[in-house]
């Protein structure tokens, strides 16, 4: 499987493509570094997206998942740049419930690309599972701007 690293202001991040998709963001890099022209791709539009510079990526994804987390995953990215959602939100949307759709945004395998970061509890954050948890969520909330209670 290939892989790229990227360093950021995250901490370095590894993106993984399997049979020309984009199937993981992990942090810490492996020290593998393969050049794709779908890695180059997700590198620079990563780096642009941590440098202010993008707002929407056009990768392609394949995320493990059933098909409750693929809608999960699919409703995430239909998130507009500097807005969120509440797990109760996605739910209503996909006819279920808050705690299965908890759970697919912890298993979401390219966090930030699919951005669970702006999938929010009811009473508040809710979790984070990328390294550094609630603060990195908070990160990439403020980043993204119009967040005013986080400001």
């Amino acid at each position: 499987m290939p892989v790229t690293e990227i360093d950021t202001w995250l901490g370095r991040l590894s993106i993984h493509e399997t049979d020309g998709a984009i199937t993981q963001l992990l942090w810490n890099g492996s020290g593998r570094k393969e050049e794709t022209p779908v890695l180059k791709e997700a590198a620079a539009q990563l780096q642009a997206y941590m440098n202010g510079k993008l707002e929407k990526f056009d990768l392609p994804l394949s995320p493990k998942g059933g098909d409750l987390h693929q809608a999960v995953f699919r409703a995430m990215l239909a998130i507009p740049f500097g807005e969120t959602r509440t797990y109760g939100d996605v739910a209503r949307e996909l006819d279920t419930y808050g705690q299965p759709v908890g759970q697919a945004c912890g298993a979401n395998p390219i966090p930030i690309i699919i951005p669970c970061h702006r999938i929010l509890s009811a009473n508040g954050l809710g979790g984070f599972s990328g390294s550094g948890g609630t603060e990195t969520k908070i990160a990439l909330l403020k980043h993204e701007g119009g967040y005013p209670f986080l400001v």
